[in-house]
């Protein structure tokens, strides 16, 4: 499956968190729910203990918005949450 990613949302997962591989696994293997003008989330929670600015979360949950585009998904944005 071929998944690009607007320059909005690789802007967004650099100040949010989130991985290319995050992504696409949530795109992948996540929940998918409907979006608003014909776009499509994916959700995928993530079991890792790590640190994000200065403080530890035992996961984290990936939540990504896209469009169907040739064949594939067009990645808008990406919203990351730590728990």
């Amino acid at each position: 499956m071929r998944i690009e990613f607007h320059p909005h949302a690789l802007e967004r997962m650099a100040e949010r968190g989130a991985t290319a591989a995050e992504v696409i696994a949530a795109i992948e293997r996540g929940e998918r729910i409907p979006a608003r003008s014909g776009r499509w989330g994916f959700r995928r929670n993530f079991a890792r203990d790590a640190v994000w600015r200065g403080k530890l979360y035992h996961g984290k949950q990936i939540e990504v918005i896209a469009s169907p585009w040739e064949g594939g998904w067009l990645v808008i944005t990406v919203v990351v949450r730590f728990f």
